[in-house]
């Protein structure tokens, strides 16, 4: 909702003023506005009308939601054709129509609807609940006041009252929803027969005459689009990594050692211990006592190495680890104070210590277990070292490298070698990139960009949409960098530009062949297929064909991976007197199928659990557009003769 409020803050605000100051919109103001600004209208209804510039906004709107939303990623091209343009308005023109009609009704809603509605937003909420603070926050960020942002929830809430309860109320019947289960899961048990059209390719001539027959009455079909063939220069990781400076063994060394836990585990030992207290406070007499008891339990625990953890669990004071036989676990060399790991470091395993002061009291270490320091020494290690070194040094070269890239493109704009010269790259070229798709092979004389190592950079919508910015387009000027990702970029220039044309035959003759084989072949198989079908229809009910496959039982919902037109034939087919023959001609061939039984499938198949639900949404959406349509027409919608301007993109261009 607040994209929707952030972005069509013009129409929102033509919502607000119908809706609350209905009085107002009656004087004609709005004709009035029109004549003053110079704007006009190109759609009239219900007595008010839409116009060119509102028309305008709410393409900048969309185009700039779409590019914000796809992160630059969004090729405006897309919208910019009549069929785009038309669905914009389309939509203000049920919009407003929506506007006028909760007007006219006096629709409305409480002020307990609109706090509940607001207080929902997951956007004003703080751990699942709506925040007064939040929501003050939010408004702030998109420009909106308390005022004017409930306002427009009211009139969103009103204009929902318009067409919700149409698709709230909608339900299929039950026989219905019935009726389309059975027939989703009703099974037919078939055999297929293919006649590939591969079969008859090698048998078709295709001759000069036919090549040129095909061409003079297809040429519009083979018509390419406008397209430039570029110059470009690639900055990536490995560009960078280009030409780097030795790093001395010294060097190397240094960062071995500084990053030595990458290569080494250091020493580590899993310990148990025993803990008598220190009471906090102690006189020197109890510390005595203390430690006079330590050094009793160590001489037990050191006469009986393997009772260990059975003495922990009667004598040790720490009663967190007392019930685990004293066990500590792993503790890694260079974790804990030093007077403790010089004691618990010089054990071997099963090796009990002498009494050591330590936090909490005195403690009698046992080791459990010991690993000594593991891992790659220096020289086994180097590959490695060396690998990280380069990666690092490479990362600042490439970040160095970029900034410069900026600089020397700007600093030379209409070519690419003096950036290339300065940072050790290579002008690339590439030929038979259009505005939305790079060309194919075929259709390129030489060096397409399809077949290019770099073909998916090139075809990168943000690389196409800049080639095509007059500038560059017209001009033959660099392009600005283009950062594809975080470690690749690119700037592109346009060296030639070649207008929409249709190819000369002889660029197209072997296209053309293909192209007539196929169709021919295709042909050939279809008549081959429809042959075979009117001499099976012939056959007796108990006659199976041995050409014909195993059975397959197949449903709507299940057809067993056959192609759709394959299914449709086969359900198609009459199943009154069994078996049936049909055919079905398909991109590959011609394929005859055999229908030989017919049954009623389970209808509580946990496919069509969700079906009910399904055919209410479709059957209110349907109501919907059914009631809207009706207000369309109630409304006496009329697309004035500037509305096609609008619609073809002429009034834009005049703008």
């Amino acid at each position: 909702m607040f994209d929707f409020i952030r972005t069509h803050q013009r129409l929102m605000q033509l919502v607000l003023l119908v809706l609350i100051l209905p009085s107002f919109v009656l004087i004609g103001v709005s004709g009035y506005t029109n004549y003053v600004s110079g704007d006009h209208d190109i759609v009239t209804l219900a007595g008010t009308s839409i116009t060119q510039q509102e028309f305008d906004q709410a393409r900048r709107n969309q185009l700039q939601q779409l590019q914000q939303n796809s992160q630059g990623g969004f090729d405006p091209a897309i919208l910019d054709n009549p069929a785009a343009r038309s669905a914009l308005l389309e939509s203000l023109i049920d919009r407003r129509v929506l506007v006028e009609t909760a007007r006219k009704e006096r629709f409305s809603v409480s002020d307990a609807t609109l706090r509940q509605t607001i207080a929902a937003m997951p956007q004003l909420q703080v751990d699942g609940r709506f925040s007064a603070e939040r929501y003050n926050e939010v408004l702030a960020s998109a420009g909106l006041t308390t005022r004017d942002f409930e306002q427009s929830q009211r009139g969103e809430l009103a204009l929902n009252r318009v067409l919700g309860p149409v698709a709230a109320t909608a339900t299929v019947p039950a026989m219905v929803a019935d009726q389309l289960k059975r027939a989703l899961t009703e099974q037919r048990t078939v055999r297929l027969l293919a006649y590939p059209a591969s079969e008859h390719e090698n048998s078709i001539t295709i001759s000069d005459a036919d090549i040129q027959a095909w061409y003079d009455a297809n040429k519009q079909s083979l018509e390419l689009p406008e397209q430039v063939s570029v110059q470009y220069l690639l900055l990536n990781e490995a560009a960078a990594m280009e030409n780097l400076p030795e790093v001395s063994d010294e060097e190397l060394q240094k960062y071995y050692e500084q990053n030595k836990a990458r290569y080494v585990q250091p020493s580590r030992v899993n310990i148990s211990h025993i803990q008598i207290n220190i009471p906090a406070g102690a006189t020197e007499a109890q510390r005595q006592e203390a430690h006079a008891k330590a050094e009793a339990v160590a001489a037990q625990a050191q006469a009986d190495k393997a009772a260990f953890a059975e003495l922990a669990s009667k004598e040790s004071q720490d009663a967190g680890t007392a019930k685990e036989g004293g066990k500590l676990g792993w503790i890694t060399k260079g974790s804990w104070p030093a007077n403790l790991e010089q004691v618990i470091f010089a054990l071997g395993a099963g090796d009990v210590s002498k009494v050591v002061e330590g936090p909490g009291g005195y403690h009698i270490f046992q080791a459990n277990e010991v690993q000594p320091e593991k891992g790659e020494s220096f020289e086994e290690a180097k590959a490695k070292v060396q690998a990280e070194v380069q990666r690092q040094l490479g990362a600042d070269r490439y970040a160095d490298m970029a900034t410069k890239l900026t600089s020397l493109v700007y600093d030379n704009p209409t070519s690419l070698q003096p950036a290339a010269d300065e940072l050790g790259l290579k002008v690339s070229s590439a030929a038979g990139i259009t505005r939305d798709h790079l060309l194919a092979s075929d259709e390129v004389p030489a060096n397409a960009a399809s077949s290019s190592a770099d073909a998916a950079l090139l075809d990168d919508v943000r690389v196409r949409r800049a080639l095509f910015t007059p500038q560059v387009l017209n001009e033959k000027q660099n392009s600005g960098v283009i950062e594809i990702s975080p470690d690749t970029m690119m700037v592109v220039r346009v060296d030639t530009v070649t207008p929409a044309h249709v190819p000369e035959l002889a660029q197209v003759s072997d296209h053309i062949t293909e192209q007539l084989k196929a169709e021919r072949a295709l042909a050939a198989a279809e008549q081959a297929g429809q042959a075979a079908l009117a001499g099976f229809q012939q056959l007796d009910a108990a006659q199976v064909p041995d050409a014909f496959g195993t059975p397959l039982d197949i449903s709507r919902i299940d057809p067993q991976g056959l192609d759709k037109s394959v299914a449709d034939a086969a359900f198609s087919a009459p199943a009154g007197t069994l078996p049936v023959y049909t055919g079905v001609k398909g991109p590959q061939g011609y394929v005859v199928v055999r229908v030989e039984g017919v049954k009623q499938g389970e209808t509580d198949n946990p496919l069509l659990a969700s079906l009910p639900i399904e055919l209410n949404q479709a059957w209110g959406q349907a109501e919907e557009q059914a009631v809207l349509q009706a207000m369309r027409t109630q409304a006496e919608v009329t697309l004035l003769p500037e509305a096609q301007q609008a619609l073809s993109g002429d009034a834009e261009d005049r703008n």
